[in-house]
Protein backbone atom coordinates (compact mmCIF):
# COMPACT_ATOMS: atom_id res chain seq x y z
CA UNK A 1 0.00 0.00 0.00
CA UNK A 2 1.10 3.36 -0.87
CA UNK A 3 0.67 5.16 2.09
CA UNK A 4 0.82 8.97 3.35
CA UNK A 5 -0.77 11.11 5.60
CA UNK A 6 -3.07 13.68 3.99
CA UNK A 7 -2.38 17.06 4.57
CA UNK A 8 -5.28 17.69 7.10
CA UNK A 9 -4.37 14.27 8.58
CA UNK A 10 -0.72 16.43 9.08
CA UNK A 11 -2.55 19.16 10.51
CA UNK A 12 -4.22 17.15 12.92
CA UNK A 13 -1.04 15.38 13.67
CA UNK A 14 1.34 18.66 14.44
CA UNK A 15 -1.95 20.08 16.77
CA UNK A 16 -1.93 17.03 18.77
CA UNK A 17 1.71 17.28 19.22
CA UNK A 18 1.74 20.79 20.06
CA UNK A 19 -1.41 20.44 22.62
CA UNK A 20 0.26 17.37 24.45
CA UNK A 21 3.98 19.35 24.88
CA UNK A 22 1.92 22.56 26.06
CA UNK A 23 -0.54 20.13 28.54
CA UNK A 24 1.24 17.12 29.88
CA UNK A 25 3.47 18.77 32.23
CA UNK A 26 6.32 16.28 33.22
CA UNK A 27 5.62 17.25 37.16
CA UNK A 28 2.00 16.88 36.99
CA UNK A 29 2.55 13.85 35.30
CA UNK A 30 4.43 12.26 38.21
CA UNK A 31 2.10 13.89 40.96
CA UNK A 32 -1.01 12.29 39.38
CA UNK A 33 0.88 8.80 39.14
CA UNK A 34 1.51 8.90 42.38
CA UNK A 35 -1.78 9.68 43.53
CA UNK A 36 -3.69 7.61 40.65
CA UNK A 37 -5.52 10.60 39.79
CA UNK A 38 -7.26 10.68 36.58
CA UNK A 39 -6.10 13.85 34.26
CA UNK A 40 -9.25 15.83 34.58
CA UNK A 41 -8.53 19.34 33.65
CA UNK A 42 -5.96 17.84 30.90
CA UNK A 43 -8.86 15.78 29.58
CA UNK A 44 -11.77 18.70 29.73
CA UNK A 45 -9.06 20.60 27.71
CA UNK A 46 -8.58 17.91 24.93
CA UNK A 47 -12.67 17.60 24.57
CA UNK A 48 -13.07 21.13 24.29
CA UNK A 49 -10.81 21.55 21.75
CA UNK A 50 -11.89 18.39 19.67
CA UNK A 51 -9.02 15.92 20.42
CA UNK A 52 -12.06 13.38 21.93
CA UNK A 53 -14.15 11.37 19.77
CA UNK A 54 -12.66 13.12 16.59
CA UNK A 55 -14.48 9.70 15.00
CA UNK A 56 -17.73 10.50 15.89
CA UNK A 57 -20.20 12.23 13.50
CA UNK A 58 -20.91 15.88 14.13
CA UNK A 59 -24.57 15.31 15.14
CA UNK A 60 -23.06 13.68 18.68
CA UNK A 61 -20.31 16.46 18.71
CA UNK A 62 -18.05 14.74 17.02
CA UNK A 63 -15.73 16.11 14.12
CA UNK A 64 -16.90 13.13 11.67
CA UNK A 65 -13.38 12.18 10.72
CA UNK A 66 -12.09 8.02 10.69
CA UNK A 67 -10.55 5.99 12.96
CA UNK A 68 -7.10 6.79 11.79
CA UNK A 69 -7.46 10.28 12.94
CA UNK A 70 -8.37 9.04 16.40
CA UNK A 71 -5.85 6.80 16.58
CA UNK A 72 -3.42 9.94 15.09
CA UNK A 73 -3.92 11.86 18.07
CA UNK A 74 -3.45 8.67 19.77
CA UNK A 75 0.12 8.01 19.42
CA UNK A 76 0.94 11.74 19.81
CA UNK A 77 -0.62 11.71 23.06
CA UNK A 78 1.29 8.77 24.70
CA UNK A 79 4.59 9.58 22.96
CA UNK A 80 4.63 12.94 25.06
CA UNK A 81 3.34 10.91 28.02
CA UNK A 82 1.80 7.60 28.36
CA UNK A 83 0.29 7.77 31.60
CA UNK A 84 -1.91 11.27 30.22
CA UNK A 85 -2.19 10.03 26.91
CA UNK A 86 -3.82 7.04 27.35
CA UNK A 87 -6.26 8.72 30.09
CA UNK A 88 -7.34 10.72 27.67
CA UNK A 89 -7.76 8.83 24.68
CA UNK A 90 -9.55 5.67 26.85
CA UNK A 91 -11.58 8.83 28.34
CA UNK A 92 -14.76 7.17 25.61
CA UNK A 93 -13.69 3.64 26.02
CA UNK A 94 -16.48 1.34 24.49
CA UNK A 95 -18.78 4.26 23.70
CA UNK A 96 -18.25 2.82 20.23
CA UNK A 97 -20.39 0.42 20.91
CA UNK A 98 -22.98 2.71 21.26
CA UNK A 99 -22.02 4.66 18.20
CA UNK A 100 -22.28 1.98 16.24
CA UNK A 101 -24.96 -0.23 17.29
CA UNK A 102 -27.13 1.49 19.33
CA UNK A 103 -30.75 3.01 19.09
CA UNK A 104 -30.90 6.83 18.22
CA UNK A 105 -31.59 8.41 21.38
CA UNK A 106 -29.13 6.33 23.32
CA UNK A 107 -26.92 7.84 20.68
CA UNK A 108 -28.20 11.47 21.36
CA UNK A 109 -28.31 10.85 24.84
CA UNK A 110 -25.25 9.55 25.70
CA UNK A 111 -22.46 10.47 23.10
CA UNK A 112 -22.17 14.13 22.76
CA UNK A 113 -21.23 14.27 26.98
CA UNK A 114 -18.75 12.13 25.97
CA UNK A 115 -17.15 13.99 23.45
CA UNK A 116 -17.43 17.00 25.16
CA UNK A 117 -15.78 16.25 28.73
CA UNK A 118 -19.01 16.11 30.76
CA UNK A 119 -18.93 11.95 31.00
CA UNK A 120 -16.25 8.84 30.87
CA UNK A 121 -17.77 5.60 29.79
CA UNK A 122 -16.34 2.29 30.27
CA UNK A 123 -17.14 -1.57 28.82
CA UNK A 124 -17.75 -4.20 30.83
CA UNK A 125 -17.08 -7.06 29.79
CA UNK A 126 -14.78 -9.46 31.45
CA UNK A 127 -15.59 -11.61 34.67
CA UNK A 128 -14.14 -12.54 37.23
CA UNK A 129 -14.34 -16.66 36.69
CA UNK A 130 -14.42 -16.41 33.04
CA UNK A 131 -11.43 -13.85 31.86
CA UNK A 132 -10.95 -13.52 28.40
CA UNK A 133 -13.35 -16.12 27.59
CA UNK A 134 -16.54 -14.06 26.76
CA UNK A 135 -18.49 -16.98 24.73
CA UNK A 136 -20.79 -17.44 28.16
CA UNK A 137 -21.12 -15.32 31.05
CA UNK A 138 -22.57 -15.01 34.86
CA UNK A 139 -24.09 -11.85 34.65
CA UNK A 140 -28.03 -12.48 34.00
CA UNK A 141 -29.93 -10.10 32.37
CA UNK A 142 -34.12 -11.02 33.09
CA UNK A 143 -36.92 -8.71 30.89
CA UNK A 144 -39.61 -8.16 32.98
CA UNK A 145 -42.14 -6.09 31.40
CA UNK A 146 -40.35 -2.45 30.35
CA UNK A 147 -37.31 -3.28 32.14
CA UNK A 148 -34.04 -5.57 32.33
CA UNK A 149 -33.02 -7.09 35.89
CA UNK A 150 -29.43 -7.30 35.62
CA UNK A 151 -27.32 -9.05 38.14
CA UNK A 152 -24.06 -10.20 38.47
CA UNK A 153 -19.94 -9.06 38.61
CA UNK A 154 -17.55 -7.71 35.97
CA UNK A 155 -13.98 -7.16 36.91
CA UNK A 156 -10.90 -5.14 35.35
CA UNK A 157 -13.66 -2.32 34.09
CA UNK A 158 -11.44 0.55 32.60
CA UNK A 159 -12.87 3.91 33.90
CA UNK A 160 -14.71 1.56 36.29
CA UNK A 161 -16.17 3.77 39.39
CA UNK A 162 -15.76 6.96 36.93
CA UNK A 163 -17.88 6.18 33.99
CA UNK A 164 -21.22 8.00 33.51
CA UNK A 165 -22.87 4.45 32.03
CA UNK A 166 -21.44 1.05 30.96
CA UNK A 167 -22.02 -1.16 28.05
CA UNK A 168 -22.43 -4.04 30.05
CA UNK A 169 -22.27 -8.04 28.16
CA UNK A 170 -25.06 -9.94 29.74
CA UNK A 171 -26.63 -13.32 29.56
CA UNK A 172 -29.45 -12.63 28.47
CA UNK A 173 -31.03 -15.78 27.63
CA UNK A 174 -29.53 -18.89 29.75
CA UNK A 175 -31.01 -21.68 28.06
CA UNK A 176 -29.49 -20.85 24.69
CA UNK A 177 -27.11 -23.05 22.92
CA UNK A 178 -24.29 -22.22 21.69
CA UNK A 179 -24.78 -20.29 25.00
CA UNK A 180 -22.85 -16.63 23.00
CA UNK A 181 -26.28 -16.15 20.73
CA UNK A 182 -27.45 -15.46 23.95
CA UNK A 183 -26.07 -12.72 25.08
CA UNK A 184 -26.65 -9.65 25.15
CA UNK A 185 -25.50 -5.89 25.09
CA UNK A 186 -27.37 -3.59 27.86
CA UNK A 187 -26.57 0.26 28.78
CA UNK A 188 -26.19 0.36 32.41
CA UNK A 189 -26.29 4.12 34.05
CA UNK A 190 -23.94 4.29 36.57
CA UNK A 191 -26.29 5.85 38.69
CA UNK A 192 -28.80 3.26 39.03
CA UNK A 193 -29.84 1.50 42.37
CA UNK A 194 -27.71 -1.47 42.90
CA UNK A 195 -24.71 -0.85 40.64
CA UNK A 196 -21.27 -0.35 43.15
CA UNK A 197 -17.89 0.24 41.71
CA UNK A 198 -14.90 -1.33 43.90
CA UNK A 199 -11.19 -0.23 43.26
CA UNK A 200 -9.36 -3.76 41.71
CA UNK A 201 -5.99 -2.31 44.00
CA UNK A 202 -2.45 -1.60 43.28
CA UNK A 203 -1.43 -1.61 39.36
CA UNK A 204 1.79 -1.94 37.90
CA UNK A 205 1.06 1.11 35.80
CA UNK A 206 -1.70 3.45 33.82
CA UNK A 207 -1.68 5.09 37.61
CA UNK A 208 -4.28 7.34 35.91
CA UNK A 209 -6.95 5.55 34.98
CA UNK A 210 -9.41 3.80 37.09
CA UNK A 211 -9.62 -0.25 37.29
CA UNK A 212 -12.69 -1.70 39.49
CA UNK A 213 -14.64 -4.59 39.77
CA UNK A 214 -18.66 -3.98 38.83
CA UNK A 215 -21.16 -5.32 40.63
CA UNK A 216 -25.14 -5.25 39.83
CA UNK A 217 -27.48 -6.30 42.29
CA UNK A 218 -31.42 -6.69 40.86
CA UNK A 219 -30.31 -3.02 38.73
CA UNK A 220 -33.24 -1.82 36.84
CA UNK A 221 -32.73 -0.80 33.23
CA UNK A 222 -34.83 0.67 30.79
CA UNK A 223 -35.54 -1.94 28.09
CA UNK A 224 -34.77 0.57 25.51
CA UNK A 225 -31.31 0.56 26.77
CA UNK A 226 -30.84 -2.47 25.12
CA UNK A 227 -27.71 -1.65 22.44
CA UNK A 228 -28.32 -3.26 19.15
CA UNK A 229 -29.86 -6.50 18.43
CA UNK A 230 -31.93 -8.36 21.70
CA UNK A 231 -28.90 -11.93 21.35
CA UNK A 232 -25.90 -9.97 19.05
CA UNK A 233 -24.18 -8.83 21.94
CA UNK A 234 -21.50 -11.25 21.43
CA UNK A 235 -21.03 -10.48 17.89
CA UNK A 236 -20.98 -6.64 18.22
CA UNK A 237 -18.63 -6.67 21.35
CA UNK A 238 -16.29 -8.69 18.84
CA UNK A 239 -16.89 -6.10 16.13
CA UNK A 240 -15.86 -3.18 18.88
CA UNK A 241 -12.71 -5.19 19.30
CA UNK A 242 -11.87 -4.83 16.00
CA UNK A 243 -11.69 -1.22 16.43
CA UNK A 244 -10.97 -1.01 19.94
CA UNK A 245 -7.58 -3.11 19.47
CA UNK A 246 -6.31 -0.62 16.71
CA UNK A 247 -6.34 2.30 19.65
CA UNK A 248 -4.79 0.39 21.63
CA UNK A 249 -1.96 -0.40 18.81
CA UNK A 250 -1.94 3.04 18.99
CA UNK A 251 -1.24 3.76 22.47
CA UNK A 252 1.55 1.02 22.73
CA UNK A 253 3.33 3.06 19.50
CA UNK A 254 3.15 6.30 20.96
CA UNK A 255 4.42 4.47 24.26
CA UNK A 256 7.17 3.31 22.26
CA UNK A 257 7.96 6.29 20.70
CA UNK A 258 7.70 8.40 23.81
CA UNK A 259 10.83 5.66 25.87
CA UNK A 260 12.57 5.96 22.36
CA UNK A 261 12.75 10.01 22.59
CA UNK A 262 13.99 9.92 25.96
CA UNK A 263 16.63 7.38 25.62
CA UNK A 264 17.36 9.07 22.48
CA UNK A 265 17.93 12.70 23.90
CA UNK A 266 20.07 10.89 26.74
CA UNK A 267 22.97 8.56 25.02
CA UNK A 268 23.38 12.10 23.12
CA UNK A 269 24.14 13.77 25.94
CA UNK A 270 25.68 11.45 28.37
CA UNK A 271 29.13 10.89 28.36
CA UNK A 272 30.96 7.25 29.64
CA UNK A 273 34.66 6.36 29.25
CA UNK A 274 35.64 9.44 27.70
CA UNK A 275 32.87 9.38 24.72
CA UNK A 276 29.40 10.33 24.41
CA UNK A 277 27.46 6.66 24.54
CA UNK A 278 25.71 7.42 21.20
CA UNK A 279 29.34 7.00 19.55
CA UNK A 280 29.32 3.24 20.49
CA UNK A 281 28.24 1.29 18.48
CA UNK A 282 26.23 -1.29 20.47
CA UNK A 283 23.86 1.83 21.36
CA UNK A 284 23.81 2.70 18.03
CA UNK A 285 22.96 -1.05 17.10
CA UNK A 286 20.26 -0.74 20.04
CA UNK A 287 18.42 2.42 18.75
CA UNK A 288 18.16 1.23 14.63
CA UNK A 289 16.60 -1.55 16.51
CA UNK A 290 14.16 0.33 18.74
CA UNK A 291 13.31 2.97 15.39
CA UNK A 292 12.78 -0.22 13.23
CA UNK A 293 10.39 -1.85 15.70
CA UNK A 294 8.42 1.46 16.27
CA UNK A 295 8.52 2.09 12.04
CA UNK A 296 6.83 -1.10 11.51
CA UNK A 297 4.49 -1.39 14.16
CA UNK A 298 3.35 2.30 13.54
CA UNK A 299 2.83 0.98 9.72
CA UNK A 300 0.13 -1.80 10.80
CA UNK A 301 -1.39 0.32 12.88
CA UNK A 302 -1.92 2.98 11.04
CA UNK A 303 -3.02 0.55 8.09
CA UNK A 304 -5.29 -1.21 10.27
CA UNK A 305 -7.04 2.29 10.82
CA UNK A 306 -6.72 3.40 6.82
CA UNK A 307 -8.36 0.29 5.85
CA UNK A 308 -11.47 0.61 8.89
CA UNK A 309 -12.39 3.61 7.52
CA UNK A 310 -12.76 2.27 4.23
CA UNK A 311 -15.16 -0.23 5.36
CA UNK A 312 -12.32 -3.34 5.14
CA UNK A 313 -12.92 -4.46 8.63
CA UNK A 314 -9.74 -7.20 9.07
CA UNK A 315 -9.89 -8.77 12.76
CA UNK A 316 -6.00 -10.05 11.63
CA UNK A 317 -5.09 -7.30 10.63
CA UNK A 318 -6.02 -5.55 13.73
CA UNK A 319 -4.84 -8.60 16.15
CA UNK A 320 -1.42 -8.61 14.41
CA UNK A 321 -1.27 -4.51 14.90
CA UNK A 322 -2.26 -5.01 18.58
CA UNK A 323 0.09 -7.96 19.16
CA UNK A 324 3.32 -6.98 17.13
CA UNK A 325 2.61 -3.24 18.60
CA UNK A 326 2.30 -3.90 22.43
CA UNK A 327 5.56 -6.20 21.95
CA UNK A 328 7.00 -3.11 20.48
CA UNK A 329 6.00 -0.88 23.38
CA UNK A 330 7.35 -3.62 25.93
CA UNK A 331 10.59 -4.32 24.23
CA UNK A 332 11.63 -0.33 23.30
CA UNK A 333 10.54 1.04 26.92
CA UNK A 334 12.97 -2.02 28.26
CA UNK A 335 15.71 -1.34 25.99
CA UNK A 336 15.66 1.87 26.94
CA UNK A 337 15.45 1.27 30.59
CA UNK A 338 18.88 -0.30 30.19
CA UNK A 339 20.61 2.31 28.22
CA UNK A 340 20.25 4.78 30.41
CA UNK A 341 21.58 2.71 33.15
CA UNK A 342 20.84 3.21 36.87
CA UNK A 343 19.10 6.54 35.61
CA UNK A 344 15.94 4.54 33.91
CA UNK A 345 14.86 2.47 36.54
CA UNK A 346 14.34 6.22 38.65
CA UNK A 347 11.07 7.95 38.81
CA UNK A 348 12.43 11.20 37.37
CA UNK A 349 13.69 10.02 34.41
CA UNK A 350 10.50 8.57 32.76
CA UNK A 351 10.74 5.59 30.82
CA UNK A 352 10.29 3.39 34.31
CA UNK A 353 6.98 4.89 33.81
CA UNK A 354 6.39 4.07 30.31
CA UNK A 355 7.66 0.56 30.40
CA UNK A 356 4.66 0.03 33.21
CA UNK A 357 2.50 1.55 31.09
CA UNK A 358 3.53 -0.50 27.98
CA UNK A 359 2.80 -3.81 29.76
CA UNK A 360 -0.76 -3.36 29.99
CA UNK A 361 -0.95 -2.95 26.20
CA UNK A 362 -0.46 -6.76 25.74
CA UNK A 363 -3.05 -7.31 28.58
CA UNK A 364 -6.29 -5.40 27.50
CA UNK A 365 -8.94 -5.82 24.50
CA UNK A 366 -7.34 -9.38 24.48
CA UNK A 367 -4.27 -10.98 25.60
CA UNK A 368 -1.48 -11.45 22.85
CA UNK A 369 -2.61 -15.12 22.99
CA UNK A 370 -5.62 -14.33 22.30
CA UNK A 371 -4.28 -11.73 18.85
CA UNK A 372 -2.87 -15.35 18.03
CA UNK A 373 -5.93 -17.46 18.02
CA UNK A 374 -7.48 -14.78 16.11
CA UNK A 375 -4.45 -14.40 13.26
CA UNK A 376 -4.39 -18.57 13.38
CA UNK A 377 -7.91 -18.89 12.82
CA UNK A 378 -7.78 -16.42 10.04
CA UNK A 379 -4.73 -17.78 8.31
CA UNK A 380 -5.98 -21.19 8.83
CA UNK A 381 -9.48 -20.51 7.85
CA UNK A 382 -8.53 -20.00 4.40
CA UNK A 383 -6.16 -22.50 3.87
CA UNK A 384 -8.18 -25.86 4.93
Amino acid sequence: MDFELTKSQIEIQKAAREFAKGEFDKELALELDKKHEFPTKIWKKACDLGFVGVHFPEEYSGQDLGVLENIIIADEFCARDSTIGSAVILSGFASECVLRFGSEGLKQKFLPPVVEGQMLSAGAFTEPGHGSDITSLDTVAVRDGDEWVINGTKTFITNGGLAGFYSVMCQSDTECQPSYRGISLILVEADLEGVTAIDVGEKLGIHMMATAELNFKDVRVSASNLIGEEGNGFYQVLEFFDESRILVAAQAVGTAQGAYDRALAYVKEREQFGRKIAQFQVTQHKLADMATKIELARLITYKAAWNFDQGRIDPKLTSMAKMYAARTAVEVADEAIQLLGGYGYMTEYEVERFYRDAKITEIYEGTKEIQKNTIASAILGKRL
